[in-house]
């Protein structure tokens, strides 16, 4: 397929995210209502799609449906954004190999019912279940049109906030100097060696969502400021973190998987009732969810050094999530309530304010604690795009990312975000991240503990616990 600006793009999900993601496609591509076309399970009109004639077909795609309806309306050159929930990423790249069409989409979905089916075991209904089989399509389409796996916010931006990370770290013209400098690597094995110069031990997607809003919540209300399926379908997964080497044993109700590449172990309890101890420049540390995503176990991947097939090297990594305080208080409710399912589902975009402050958290290295990310706020996002909050907008810079890196190379195939050139994505997404910045800290997970009760603390890795377990 020639480099060329693409003919058309075929939305599929006209949610949360889809909404966000519409006038900036628009105004970043120079679109007409012509080029776009949107598959969606709710067809709810925006004002921009009523005012340009965009049509939306109502549709829930499945297994039966799918290619029926997609064929039709996709061509070579075109671009397919999967935006929804529960509608296969396998299914769709291999739809598009067949016509010679682009693909992305922000995570990688299974077909529903996926998660629940109780024929498959915990570990084969994971998130890295999911990678491998995804990996393992690259096999079959060695040389095909470009497919970008999970690339939003996270996954997706923060591979390329760590990459940045790393060569801050390295850099000896900083004032925190630690006395190693390299030249940017230009091979997976070159970024993992560095890592491992600079002694990064674990690395923590770290999020804090500052959000608030005033409309106020009522009993069997979930509030969250994206899409309310996907964080209750996440939050009711085990909880997945990329293993590192260093680690003495396995966290309480830990396992590990039999298959794959074995970077990453799951907690055999639901990610909503797992906390892990992290902290970010504008909260500093606070209790976070360890939920499953797909960041966690990529990252740890990518940054794998291996001799003789044993791994000498890894970073522990995982992400650590705080949702906005209504969102806290909705997932208390629903745990407490034995996961049973909130009569009332609400995205909050137009009823908030504040920051979302995400970005990537480096330990072990000689300056203790660095963090590198964005903090974007809802008023600066209203103003880049409509129908945006700062959470919805840090996806849209991942995507419009992603969609740029992938016309300028259209025949990558099956690609992952360590894969993109990551100073090319994070210039096209700058003007969607608000400011983006680095801190370092002292911090560490250990820090003022053992205050109230004795632990069992590993001195010889400062912020790591012999007896580790995640409360």
């Amino acid at each position: 397929m020639n480099k060329k600006s693409p003919q058309r793009f075929l939305i599929i999900g006209y949610g949360t995210i889809g909404k966000a993601t519409l006038p900036v496609l628009i105004k970043e591509f120079k679109l007409s209502a012509e080029q776009i076309q949107i598959i969606s399970a709710d067809a709810t009109h925006t004002e921009l799609t009523q005012k340009m004639g965009i049509h939306i077909t109502q549709l829930a795609l499945d297994q039966t449906n799918y290619q029926e309806a997609i064929t039709p309306r996709l061509a070579a050159g075109d671009i397919l954004l999967n935006l929804a929930v529960n509608v296969s990423s396998l299914d769709l790249i291999r739809l598009c190999q067949s016509v010679g069409a682009l693909y992305i989409d922000t995570c990688i979905e299974p077909w529903e019912g996926h998660y629940t089916n109780e024929t498959l075991s915990i570990s084969e209904r994971s998130n890295y279940a999911l990678r491998e089989q995804a990996i393992a399509l690259k096999a079959e389409y060695p040389n095909g049109t470009t497919a970008v796996l999970a690339h939003g916010a996270n996954p997706g931006l923060v591979s390329h906030f760590i990459k940045q990370a790393l060569l801050d770290l390295s850099q000896n013209s900083l004032p925190q100097d630690t006395g190693v400098s390299t030249e940017v690597p230009a091979t997976k094995q070159a970024w993992a060696e560095l890592a491992q110069r600079l002694c990064i031990k674990s690395i923590h997607i770290a999020e804090f969502d500052w959000q608030k809003t005033k409309v106020k919540r009522q009993p069997g209300d979930f509030f969250s400021t994206w899409s309310a399926e996907g964080f209750i379908s996440e939050g009711l997964q085990p909880a997945e973190l990329g293993w590192g080497s260093h680690e003495k044993q396995l966290p309480t109700d830990g396992k590990q998987h039999e298959y794959g590449c074995k970077s990453s172990i799951y907690i055999n309890k639901p990610g909503f009732s797992t906390r892990i101890r992290t902290w970010t420049p504008m909260a500093g540390p606070f209790q976070a969810y360890l939920v499953t995503h797909n960041e966690s176990i990529s990252i740890a991947d990518y940054l794998t050094i291996k001799s003789n097939e044993q791994v000498t090297y890894r970073p522990t990594v995982l992400y650590a999530y705080h949702p906005s305080s209504e969102a806290v208080l909705s997932v208390h409710e629903m745990e407490g309530r034995n996961f049973s399912m909130p009569t009332n589902k609400r995205v909050l975009v137009d009823e908030v304010e504040g920051i979302d402050e995400l970005g990537v958290l480096l330990m072990g290295h000689n300056q203790v604690t660095y963090w590198y990310g964005s903090y974007l706020s809802t008023e600066e996002a209203k103003t880049i795009a409509p129908y945006n909050n700062a959470t919805s907008c840090q996806v849209v810079a991942g995507l419009i990312g992603a969609i740029h890196w992938a016309i300028d190379n259209p025949n990558a195939g099956i690609v992952e975000a360590e894969d993109l050139d990551f100073d090319y994505v994070l210039e096209k997404a700058k003007p969607y991240m608000g400011p983006v910045d680095g801190f370092y800290s002292k911090w560490t997970p250990i820090a003022n503990r053992s205050q109230l009760f004795e632990e069992d603390v590993d001195s010889a890795c400062p912020w790591q616990f012999k007896n580790f377990r995640v409360a």
